[in-house]
């Protein structure tokens, strides 16, 4: 099943959503063009700008030339960072479907701190329980767990249309549908702690993506409602 669009109306124009999309676009084509170069100048841009655990464990004990706030940068370049057309497709769909309601509801500069702050602490929950993983992790997923949790909170019936291939459309409620994506991704991050996988090879970041969401609905019951908004949206 995949998400195509929701039923909530917005009453303002999503600026930083669009934004945000642009910049993420923008920057997967300059990976496309350092990739064309080199593969290996493509690997060594997404371990010198992805989260690596591994690099802050080190900074953290001590044993690593980098320091721990030089490395926290790598947390805010991660988010712009995409590993493959799918990859970037599939977060930017998810942000253009549920961001402009969060940004509608915050306001725009309101809705850019939420939105890094969730990426921020989904990049920590994965450095936390990715403890020596040597694969840099990257993405906006995150960050859009985190509009996805805020999302879950405000909106929870409003009616998401789902596609289910080859042919088949239909609507389920917000609550249904980020309530099993995020159960989905916890119980995917827990099967993996207790079967002991390897933290050294690559993957989805399941746990980034938990600790965004939590992010997201602990950052929207404690951020206000833009000034004027109900006023604004009864014109």
């Amino acid at each position: 099943m995949f998400p195509i669009r929701d039923d909530t109306p917005r009453f303002s124009t999503p600026y930083i959503t669009y934004f945000i999309i642009a910049l993420n676009v923008v920057v997967f084509l300059f990976e496309l063009s350092v990739g064309a170069q080199s593969h290996r100048a493509l690997n060594g841009l997404m371990y010198q700008f992805g989260v690596v655990p591994l690099h802050f464990e080190r900074a953290l004990a001590g044993t690593s030339n980098a320091s721990l706030p030089a490395l926290s940068l790598t947390i805010l370049t991660s988010m712009f960072l995409h590993a493959s057309w799918l990859h970037i497709i599939g977060n930017m769909w998810f942000l253009w479907i549920f961001g402009d309601n969060i940004e509608d509801y915050l306001g725009h500069f309101s809705y850019l701190v939420f939105y890094l702050v969730s990426g921020f602490a989904a990049m920590g929950t994965h450095i936390l329980l990715n403890a020596g993983s040597n694969v840099p992790a990257l993405g906006a997923s995150g960050a859009i767990a985190g509009v996805m949790g805020g999302y879950f909170v405000l909106y929870p019936r409003a009616r998401v249309m789902m596609w289910f291939p080859p042919i088949f459309f239909f609507y389920l409620p917000a609550w249904l549908v980020l309530g099993y994506w995020f159960l989905t991704q916890f119980l995917s991050g827990a099967a993996t702690q207790i079967a002991g996988a390897s933290q050294g090879t690559g993957g989805i970041a399941v746990w980034a993506h938990v600790g965004g969401f939590v992010a997201g609905i602990v950052l929207i019951k404690l951020m206000p409602e833009r000034r004027g908004r109900n006023r604004y949206a009864a014109w």
